[in-house]
């Protein structure tokens, strides 16, 4: 019988879709602006997906509200073998961790972000532990490369896995992020599942993007709203036309004026019009085109426009394929299949959604 430690971070993501592009130290401030947690319903369906294929799984995990709702949800029976108290943080993170390690879990499942990876891997780092990792994708970054693709993805790798192997764990410096600089570092090197459904780690680089941006602004109807999403790619169209963005966040532009900068969902919604088209690179390494980075690009959001994706050659030889990880089931299923990416000022390649 497998024996899994399932630990889940209640506000991991919470910052994403109201424009704080992270939650670490934000928790408040994310919650004034109407922030709701995600990472339980995404804990939930990698447990679903877990129980599918394992259905006898040993599972161990913590009080609420760090996992056991959601375990008994999906119709697990665990032991809680850790109790939080009151509002959780990185400590509560790192001694679940310890108390799932004297348990010999064989396989640490969590919900959340980097920074929730990077709780768990110095966790096991400090107990000279091997135990493996794998995470449910719930953050707003996720750089690191030991997240399952989708929350579902991670449940079926847990029941299903026979192999680990070496993966990194990255965490970002969440000040400069929101300043429009991005920091990374290494922090952990952990062993994780062998699997197909791992996300790569996250690349920053893309090629030349001029001449996409050039044939991209050439083509703006003044009757159109712009939905901007962050990224350099789309920040040389921003370049282009001569608006002042935020390189990291998302923007709203019509007919030359900004209408919004660096805005959270509820911010981006207000400022739609009748035709509204949202403008996204996929994450270099990734693909994702929804899903990482851009949690402002609510469902709500994204079905209220069109999509134009918009990625520099090179960036889609290394990427292969796209991907969307919106939260919504139903909204994943009908973006995915063939789509028409630009890649130059008149050029467009045909990629799949998968």
């Amino acid at each position: 019988m497998r024996r899994i430690g399932f630990v889940l971070n209640p506000i991991a993501g919470m910052g994403g879709r109201v424009g704080l592009k992270g939650t670490d130290g934000k928790v408040a401030e994310a919650r004034e602006r109407g922030a709701e947690p995600r990472a339980p319903e995404r804990g939930l369906a990698a447990l679903e997906a877990l129980r599918e294929r394992l259905p006898d799984a040993e599972i161990l995990t913590c009080g609420d509200p760090m996992g056991e709702a959601e375990t008994r949800e999906a119709g697990f029976s665990p032991e809680v073998v850790y109790e939080p108290s009151g509002e959780t943080t990185a400590a509560d993170t790192r001694s679940a961790v310890r108390k799932l390690l004297d348990r010999e879990a064989d396989l640490l499942l969590f919900v959340g972000g980097d920074g929730t990876a990077t709780d768990v891997a110095e966790a096991i780092t400090e107990a000279d532990g091997e135990t493996p990792i794998l995470g449910v994708p719930a953050g707003v970054k996720v750089y690191s490369s030991v997240f399952g693709v989708t929350p579902e993805d991670a449940g079926r790798i847990a029941a299903a896995f026979d192999a680990t192997e070496p993966r990194e764990v990255s965490d970002i410096d969440e000040e400069a992020y929101r300043e429009g600089e991005v920091r990374t570092s290494l922090r952990a090197v952990v062993n994780v599942p062998v699997a197909e459904d791992l996300q790569s780690s996250k690349q920053l680089g893309g090629g030349s993007i001029e001449g996409l941006a050039r044939g991209f602004a050439s083509e703006v109807d003044p009757d159109t709203t712009y939905v901007l999403a962050p990224g350099s790619t789309v920040g040389a169209i921003e370049d282009e036309l001569g608006i002042e963005g935020s390189p990291l966040g998302v923007d709203v532009w019509r007919d030359g004026e900004l209408l919004v900068r660096d805005g959270g969902e509820s911010e981006i919604l207000a400022a739609l019009g009748d035709r509204n088209v949202i403008v996204v690179s996929p994450i270099g390494g990734q693909g994702f085109v929804f899903g990482r980075g851009n949690q402002q690009l609510s469902p709500d959001v994204i079905r209220r426009c069109g999509i134009e994706i918009v990625a520099s050659r090179s960036k889609l030889d290394e990427t292969g394929v796209l991907r969307v990880d919106t939260g919504d089931p139903d909204l994943d299923a009908e973006l995915r299949g063939w789509t028409r990416v630009r890649v130059g000022r008149v050029e467009h390649r045909l990629l799949q959604v998968v």
